[in-house]
């Protein structure tokens, strides 16, 4: 019996050891999107591709000056989305116009790298765009011209992990994406290898000019 307990211990704990499987999207971006974009934006060098550095969600809550469940229900569904417990962000300056002190809450932010980052990357892709109501596609103007992209979702309710039935309150966040581009042109390849649905802007053909 001893003998038996200590095999399934043993058991047990080489099971709890093995390693999780890569995220999907950063064995794609690997052994597919970095070799592509290194052909498609004629650099000399692999290390010279661009990549996706961290993403940055934040959501504001500035009712959470009047209730303190506002700010507890908000960190729990950002934990939610992210997979990462998120800091609260506390105001810097106190606003007398807005009732607003210096170390009052304001919102809730979490950064996420490496494996959870193309885990939510996925999800947000694939998953939450899709159930945004008259989508009608991402602004691919949104860059800050340092190779950035920046994003507002009006409702957390698109992301699966939310169970709507349970939300005090719809919320926004914002989604930064920090990649190591060397201008918008190169991070929005890369957000187009990734598949992110950008709106398509078209061309005017130049107007004839009279004789």
């Amino acid at each position: 019996m001893h003998a038996d307990a200590e095999n399934t211990t043993a058991a047990a704990q080489s099971k709890s050891t093995v390693a999780a499987p890569p995220a999907r999207l950063k064995v794609k971006y690997f052994e597919t999107i970095r070799p592509a974009l290194k052909d498609q934006l004629e650099l000399d060098n692999i290390m010279q591709v661009p990549r996706i550095e961290k993403i940055v969600l934040n959501m504001g809550v500035g009712e959470a000056k009047q209730d303190k469940k506002l700010l507890e229900a908000a960190q729990g569904q950002l934990a939610q989305i992210a997979g990462q417990h998120p800091n609260v962000r506390r105001a810097r300056k106190s606003i007398a116009t807005y009732k607003l002190r210096d170390g009052m809450p304001v919102g809730v932010a979490v950064t996420l790298r490496d494996a959870r980052m193309y885990e939510f990357l996925d999800r947000l892709i694939s998953i939450a765009i899709p159930r945004v109501r008259d989508f009608r596609g991402l602004n691919p103007k949104s860059f800050d011209g340092r190779g950035n992209y920046a994003m507002g979702i009006k409702e957390q309710i698109i992301f699966p992990e939310i169970d709507y039935d349970e939300v005090d309150q719809t919320r926004g966040l914002d989604v930064i994406i920090t990649t190591s581009a060397a201008n918008d042109a190169q991070a929005k390849a890369l957000l187009d290898a990734f598949g992110f649905p950008f709106q398509k802007i078209e061309q005017r053909e130049p107007e004839a000019v009279a004789a």
